[in-house]
């Protein structure tokens, strides 16, 4: 069973475990692959509005890691932010799509009336494929806004969906 909660000072080392191989392989976060274990958290913990960890109740292992945040300020405060990863070991066990429902329930509970993705990159077709199913929409296509390590520049998604309130 999955219990997901707000992050913990304490679960850092097992987020870093999880957001690290993500950031360095580069393909479908925009940080560079370079980036800090210091800048990581601010960008996943620091910045954001609420961090949260799904975990594992049998042993408490931390399976994956998700954010929220305003999209814009102010006039645009509205419309929030999530980014989600998953521990390589947890993919394909439904962990992201409950986090994804968890991210949705948060954010109206938070005042949140509708959820935007800025960057899904079009390769990353498991991600689009998910957030489809989730009710998201692609209201924008990005050609060439992406800069994949391998493939070079290629096209990344915008994708929206209007929370029920």
């Amino acid at each position: 069973m999955l219990t997901i909660r707000p992050f913990a000072e304490s679960d850092w080392n097992a987020v870093w475990q999880i957001v690290e191989p993500v950031f360095r392989a580069a393909d479908t976060y925009p940080y560079p692959p370079t980036i800090t274990e210091d800048e990581a958290f601010d960008v996943w913990i620091a910045a954001p509005k609420m961090t949260y960890v799904a975990e594992y109740e049998e042993n408490g292992a931390i399976l994956g890691t998700y954010y929220i945040k305003p999209n814009q300020p102010s006039q645009g405060s509205h419309v929030c932010n999530c980014g989600y990863i998953v521990s390589e070991a947890a993919r394909g066990r439904g962990v992201a799509c409950q986090m994804c429902e968890h991210s949705q329930q948060e954010a109206v509970r938070h005042g949140f009336r509708a959820m935007q993705y800025n960057l899904v990159v079009a390769t990353n077709e498991g991600a689009v494929r998910l957030w489809q199913k989730m009710g998201f929409q692609i209201v924008g296509t990005l050609a060439g806004a992406f800069k994949h390590p391998a493939l070079g520049y290629i096209d990344a998604h915008i994708m929206y969906k209007t929370l029920e309130t």
